[in-house]
């Protein structure tokens, strides 16, 4: 991947993790057990996935141009291997700025753990991070992109640092009609404000996605559901705020897919999976044309 010279970019070194680590669980739409192992991969490696479960142990790079479905998670594939639900893991990893590793699956997504990015922060954290000799470019978005499609607008602006600012509103839910998060992105952040923020889902599309045959792991254990004005949870929210704090996760998982660490403000209003891999697209493009 090419930077364009009009582009201001700053230097760190590339970062891995310095033993391997595992994690096991079910996954949120299969309900079947995976395992999962975060491994230290080299300079240049990039963040990598790898289904060690199929002939060959096929490898799936987290980038933007393997995302093939964005419906209720992300989902990366090459040919016919897929992973889905990768955007938690990802979350993770990003705030976290590990530029190299393989994320070994056993099965096709990873476990869902209690539906936030806590799992991964613990692996991450107990594995410990190491400096390699490599470097990395950071690159500062040059101008403002926008997408936007009805009632759903993701913007990201010129800025220094990592900033995202989401509104959320479910105008049919007194509890979700309208909450608001803004703040800067950093592993310490991420880790206090927004990793352990879970998945959620109103009461009337539970059976929606049951009939797709999704969530078959779900449970409270691992999502918050919402039913007029009552929050179902197994231990209560962990924020007031804590939905729009997963839409942050998720906007951050999914936008690390540009597959570089850059710098901007990301304004997003009702945005989910769908529109974060728009945007994600948007800011790639920019970056490879320059313009």
């Amino acid at each position: 991947m090419s930077q364009s010279s009009q582009f201001t970019t700053t230097r760190r070194k590339q970062r891995t993790l310095a033993k391997a680590v595992a994690f096991s669980g079910i996954g949120v739409h299969t309900g079947e057990k995976v395992n999962m192992r975060f491994c230290p991969a080299a300079e240049g490696h990039g963040v990598v996935f790898q289904r060690v479960d199929l002939p060959g142990r096929p490898l799936i790079p987290a980038r933007i141009e393997y995302v093939c479905d964005t419906l209720r998670s992300t989902t990366i594939g090459i040919d016919k291997v897929r992973i889905h639900t990768v955007e938690h893991v990802l979350a993770a990893v990003r705030a976290f700025e590990i530029d190299n590793l393989l994320i070994e699956v056993s099965n096709i997504e990873p476990p869902i753990g209690n539906g936030s990015s806590d799992a991964f922060v613990k692996m991450i954290e107990e594995a410990g991070i190491v400096e390699q000799q490599a470097t990395t470019p950071i690159v500062k978005i040059r101008e403002p992109l926008y997408w936007s499609d009805k009632d759903i607008h993701l913007v990201a602006l010129p800025y220094d640092g990592y900033r995202i600012t989401y509104t959320l509103h479910y105008p049919d839910s007194d509890i979700l009609k309208a909450q608001f998060y803004t703040g800067t992105i950093t592993s310490e952040t991420f880790k206090n404000e927004i990793a352990g923020c879970r998945t959620f889902s109103l009461y009337k599309e539970v059976a929606m996605l049951m009939d797709r045959g999704l969530i078959k792991g779900g449970s409270l254990d691992n999502a918050v559901v919402i039913q007029d004005n009552v929050v179902f949870s197994r231990e209560g929210l962990r924020f007031p705020d804590e939905m729009v704090r997963h839409k942050v996760l998720d906007v951050i998982g999914d936008l690390s897919l540009v597959g570089i660490p850059f710098e901007a403000h990301i304004i997003a209003v009702r945005a989910g999976h769908s529109s974060n891999f728009h945007m994600a697209k948007a800011i790639y493009k920019h970056i490879n044309s320059g313009s």
